[in-house]
């Protein structure tokens, strides 16, 4: 089992995810981030952390479309280990459903 981050992170990308994480895990992307399923040593501590309930456990049904997407991004986009300023608009796009297809971006973040 791992954690993967979902279409509810896309354009909130809140970040305290990223301080928990024994293992840093997480991925930066332009407006996302994604857990690397193959260092990701499925501890839970991220999970209670994402104010949009972004990361689930992949034993959930439904989530592979969301395992795959954090594996390729992963190895794309830099690690992140230090929580960043949230981005100012990220309460107006909390809740909103289907973010990933019509406001995801593939562009890779800063990282640390």
């Amino acid at each position: 089992m791992t954690y993967v981050v979902t279409d509810a992170c896309v354009r909130c990308k809140y970040m305290d995810c990223v301080e928990v994480c024994p293992v840093d895990c997480f991925y930066e992307g332009e407006n996302m981030l994604v857990i690397n399923p193959n260092e990701c040593i499925d501890c839970g501590v991220c999970e209670p952390e994402c104010p949009a309930e972004a990361i689930l456990p992949d034993t959930e049904s439904g989530l592979e479309k969301w395992l795959e997407v954090n594996t390729k991004f992963s190895a794309e986009w830099p690690n992140i280990t230090v929580k960043k300023e949230t981005p100012a608009d990220a309460d107006e796009y909390k809740g909103v459903e289907n973010k990933f297809e019509t406001l995801f971006s593939p562009n890779p973040g800063e990282g640390d």
